[in-house]
């Protein structure tokens, strides 16, 4: 009889338990990152009256008689499941979508404590803390190097208010762009400078060298794409004639790409012929001629790349006459003699000229500014030039000039120390960068910041259409940066998935000035509560294994996110209903066996 008793007692008190378990999930409902407890129920030992005996003979077996002796709570289950992402305003705010847990200190980093609570923000001293005041732990970047490197040991971070990044010097420029091998170009420059000396200028006044014809341009853009004379075939070569005074002198001027005529004459064709390959060597050739009609008549080359014939000087009045070369061996070229044909007139003794039309060159430029090491932002600009083509292998080649704003100098020659000339970049027969010089220049600001800079230019892979290229498309840049800055102030913080806090400065500069560190168990339940919504590490929860977010079976994080309770009410509230009945039954067992009992104290009277 007092068995029922008792056993009504431990079911009262089991319940009652599972009550304060319940009661705490409902008063938990609303805490950030709360997960909830479920109370397991599980009987005690029971009294064992008779035992069981196996079947003998013809007599089959009987079961054991016991009478169990009440209920117990063995043990309190927390439910680690997903709670909702809530999205907030606040960027600091963060969420976990999977496992793992935030490590706060409150110590430095000599004991840790674990949240699902991602309520943080930043104190008065930079500290990223919890509620609690508790310091998140996770990795600071580096200052040497930069980054942040989540293999260290985890330290309380800490972002310095007013932090500044100092200046980046510039060390590398990446160019991507194309360089158009089309016959026809919208981008394009005056050929260079050409006095009555033969000697070849730039517009600034800086030595030039004189350019081949072979890949040079009419002044709408189109090439000229002269078929060249060899020494093996001499005659061959397109180009126009010159007539002075109705005839009475001739030459023919044709074009070669053969080193060994190029500025020579042949004197056995009748008329004699004249082989030019560059600019030099076609003023040379007009002005040789010419004066062999009027001493002291002059040919220049202009600013505007115009052939221009002058007999200011001259003996004799001139009239020029000019056409295609035209014979069994030469294909007219149209192109050339029209850009050639407005020379033709009268020049009578004075001031008067001819000029042709413009001869121009392929050209693009691109630029950039790079910083110096106190911040100073200087514009490089590159400058390229199409230089010559080799029908042989195939070769295209362009040269590239680069110019840096004065005082500054990159070695260019005096007095044109910021001008580095020389550069050259080749391209295959597939528009495929096959070589560059001039891999970098030495940068002095000359403006007490630090010399002799070193920037290198990356135009691409050998052998690869990964930086410049020269395929038949207009010439463009499709991309150029480097890799210095300017100093800064912080002006916000952002987290990403990874955890990592990105500062954003004002020079525009973004980088991770910290990481959040993520500790994952292998038995999360085994964590014990330590209140304000933090858990400790236990013996049956394993040790922490600490890294980074999204590693490892380890969650993400979200920012402007916090994770709800996982406290479904609706589950809770049910709950409470199945405690209060089993409650009163349990009751009910006390009260019938006290009823029990007064009948049988009766018996005595």
């Amino acid at each position: 009889m007092l068995r029922s008793l008792f056993s009504g007692v431990t079911g009262l008190q089991s319940h009652q338990i599972a009550m304060d378990v319940e009661s705490n999930n409902i008063a938990n409902v609303n805490t950030i990152g709360y997960k909830y407890s479920r109370a397991n129920f599980s009987d005690l030992l029971a009294q064992t009256n008779q035992i069981a005996t196996a079947p003998q003979g013809e007599l089959g077996g009987k079961n054991a008689v016991q009478i169990g002796l009440g209920s117990s709570i063995t043990s309190v289950t927390r439910i680690h499941s997903q709670g909702s992402i809530q999205n907030t305003d606040k960027n600091t705010d963060v969420a976990i979508q999977g496992d793992g847990f935030f490590i706060v200190s409150s110590d430095g980093g000599n004991t840790y404590k674990y949240s699902r609570s991602g309520d943080f923000k930043f104190d008065g001293q930079g500290n990223f803390v919890d509620n609690n005041g508790f310091i998140v732990q996770g990795w600071l970047r580096d200052k040497d190097t930069g980054l942040v490197d989540s293999t260290a040991p985890i330290a309380n971070i800490q972002i310095p208010p007013g932090l500044t990044t100092p200046a980046n010097a510039s060390s590398a420029v990446v160019v991507k762009a194309n360089l158009s091998s089309s016959g026809t170009v919208t981008q394009y420059s005056p050929t260079y400078i050409i006095d009555n000396t033969g000697a070849v200028t730039t517009p600034d006044g800086r030595t030039a060298v004189a350019e081949d014809l072979g890949v040079m341009f009419d002044g709408s853009g189109d090439a000229f794409q002269l078929t060249p004379s060899t020494t093996a075939d001499p005659y061959i070569g397109q180009g126009i004639t010159v007539s002075f005074n109705g005839g009475a002198t001739s030459q023919n001027f044709r074009y070669t790409n053969d080193a060994t005529l190029a500025g020579t004459t042949d004197t056995a064709t009748s008329p004699e012929t004249y082989y030019f390959q560059t600019t030099a060597d076609l003023r040379s050739g007009l002005e040789t001629f010419a004066q062999s009609t009027s001493p002291g008549s002059e040919v220049t080359v202009n600013n505007q790349g115009k052939f221009i014939v002058g007999n200011a000087a001259g003996t004799a009045p001139l009239t020029l006459a000019i056409s295609s070369i035209v014979d069994t061996n030469t294909v007219e070229n149209t192109r050339f003699t029209a850009n050639f044909a407005t020379m033709a007139g009268a020049l009578p003794i004075g001031t008067s000229v001819k000029q042709s039309q413009a001869v121009n060159a392929a050209s693009h430029s691109a630029s950039i500014d790079i910083y110096d090491s106190l911040g100073s932002k200087h514009t490089v600009k590159m400058d390229f030039r199409k230089q010559s083509i080799n029908t042989t292998n195939g070769i295209t080649e362009w040269g590239y000039t680069i110019t840096v704003p004065q005082p500054g100098s990159i070695g260019g020659v005096t007095p044109y120390e910021n001008i580095l000339e020389g550069g050259i970049i080749q391209f295959g027969s597939n528009g495929q960068l096959v070589g560059y010089n001039v891999p970098s220049i030495d940068f002095s600001p000359n403006n007490g910041a630090a010399p002799n800079q070193a920037v290198n230019l990356d135009f691409g892979s050998i052998g690869a259409f990964d930086g410049i290229t020269s395929f038949d498309n207009p010439s463009a840049t499709s991309g150029i940066s480097q890799d210095g800055f300017p100093g800064g102030d912080l002006v916000g913080i952002r987290i990403d998935q990874s955890g990592t806090l990105v500062g954003s400065f004002s020079n525009g500069r973004s980088f991770g000035l910290a990481q959040i560190g993520m500790a994952k168990f292998a038995n999360n339940e085994g964590l014990v509560s330590d209140g304000g919504n933090v858990y400790l590490q236990s013996a049956n929860s394993g040790d922490p294994i600490i890294g980074t977010a999204a590693t490892a079976g380890r969650g993400f994080m979200q920012s402007s996110a916090l994770e709800a309770s996982n406290v479904d009410l609706s589950k809770s509230l049910t709950n409470l209903i199945i405690i209060q009945r089993g409650y009163q039954a349990n009751g009910k067992t006390i009260t019938t066996s006290d009823t029990l009992l007064e009948t049988l104290i009766g018996l005595k009277r």
